[in-house]
């Protein structure tokens, strides 16, 4: 960002924050998410788009530091926006949409009277960190304001900085209002900032909306505060973290800049994926040292990987817990734990709360759900495992059924250990089968059998 005498004025939010953050009082912060967004094209309000599993307006409530006391702008889509963020943030409507000053003004009965800082955020900058604004916060001068910039290669459609011959920020211009020789300024408004809240307070009452769009910008209010010589302070910030999102393409740009971020930081930490582009990974998930992805791995939620597993291709992991030393192929796990030196499917299925233990094996076509297997036992393939408790040792053979519904409710069965089950078994709950029985093909279990039997 260049002065008409040609001198490059930047601030390096990392430097800046690498040198640490002073510890700041509890502030606010104000999210706008009332907005449209038209362009998404789609019946869910636009901060409720998931980037990386998560919506954009949670990306940005997870981003603002823990002394932040925030306040969401609902409008387009309230009655699906306002539920989601209530249980984490106080709610305020804006019911026409009249710019982003007008927008803020609808916090002000949280604002007013407020001696601290004041975070104004978008709810579409899913890319946003807490590092960066806590830089932010901590630039912040008294009776003034800091705000977030980057340098675009096109700053098309964004608002341009201009400063003045000293470098500091004297306006910021639409660009729709601005000439044409601001439209060459290729440092832009993030549209992020932080009053003090006194200057906000200031700013607010005095916007109007004499411009081209007649709404009410809050950009006007730091012109507000330069014309009153009060101190403005641009931080400039990566591109990718600035970006807004609003339409599907922006929405898929933020997802691969954040997948990218992601497996960089696995595969630096010892984990092989060989192909990247054709993995996905959510940044909750802990993978081990020496675990291998092959193409097609979606890894979701909190999950965890052990070591030197070896995750192969179209297999799904979602909030699940896997041991060390897996393998799996071709399968689905959901919110179940594997246990180590296990081998899974191709083609099985565990539903929630199943349990396989160590050394075990899942064969191709089994579905486990809500069902417990002990170490060592072995379920081949064509087999349904449901509301089960199987031993160790076991051997459950081709087409076990545990028939776990009667038409009205839902039953357990248990397999104690070491026992062995035949072929086309089916084993109809409530039943047990005792420790080290043999139960042949065909059979159909309907009372318990004795062990050693």
């Amino acid at each position: 960002a260049c002065n008409k005498s040609g001198s490059l004025y930047r601030t390096n939010c990392y430097e800046m924050c690498m040198k640490g953050a002073e510890s700041v009082d509890s502030i606010k912060a104000v999210i706008l998410a009332a907005g449209e967004g038209k362009r998404m094209k789609s019946t869910t309000p636009k901060v409720l788009h998931k980037v990386c599993g998560v919506e954009m307006v949670q990306r940005v409530l997870n981003a603002c530091p823990s002394q932040c006391e925030p306040i969401v702008v609902v409008g387009h889509g309230k009655d699906k926006v306002a539920p989601f963020v209530e249980q984490t943030a106080k709610v305020v409507e804006q019911k026409e949409q009249k710019g982003t000053g007008h927008a803020v003004q609808m916090a002000l009965p949280y604002l007013e009277g407020y001696q601290g800082k004041t975070l104004i955020l978008a709810g579409d900058m899913p890319l946003l960190t807490q590092n960066t604004l806590e830089c932010l916060i901590e630039k912040t001068p008294a009776q003034g304001a800091a705000l977030l910039t980057s340098i675009a290669e096109d700053p098309t459609g964004y608002g341009r900085i201009l400063r003045d011959e000293n470098g500091h920020v004297s306006k910021i211009v639409e660009h729709k209002d601005a000439t044409e020789e601001e439209r060459l300024v290729k440092e832009v408004n993030a549209s992020v900032y932080c009053f003090d809240n006194q200057a906000l307070l200031q700013g607010l009452a005095q916007l109007t909306c004499d411009n081209a769009q007649q709404e009410y910008y809050l950009t006007d209010c730091i012109e507000f505060l330069v014309r009153h010589n009060k101190p403005v302070v641009a931080v400039v910030a990566e591109a990718a973290e600035c970006m807004g999102v609003n339409d599907r393409i922006q929405l898929m740009q933020a997802e691969q800049y954040l997948q990218e971020k992601i497996k960089r930081q696995h595969m630096q930490n010892g984990v092989t994926i060989i192909d990247p582009q054709q993995v996905y990974i959510e940044e909750n998930v802990i993978i081990g040292q020496d675990t291998i992805l092959y193409p097609g791995v979606m890894l979701k939620g909190n999950t965890s990987i052990g070591k030197n597993c070896v995750l192969m291709g179209s297999s799904r992991i979602e909030n699940s817990v896997i041991g060390d030393g897996v393998e799996l192929q071709n399968s689905v796990v959901v919110e179940s734990e594997i246990g180590s030196e296990t081998t899974v499917g191709p083609f099985a299925y565990l539903r929630p709360h199943s349990k396989v233990g160590c050394g075990c094996k899942v064969g191709d076509f089994v579905e486990v759900k809500n069902a417990n297997v002990g170490d060592g036992t072995k379920l081949p393939h064509l087999s349904y495992i449901g509301d089960a408790d199987i031993g160790k040792a076991c051997n459950i053979a081709c087409g076990t059924i545990f028939v776990n519904y009667d038409g009205k409710i839902k039953q357990r069965s248990t397999v104690e250990d070491h026992c062995f089950i035949g072929c086309n078994v089916n084993l109809v709950a409530p039943v047990t089968v005792k420790e080290g029985a043999y139960v042949a093909a065909g059979t159909t279990v309907t009372e318990e059998v004795e062990a050693g039997s």
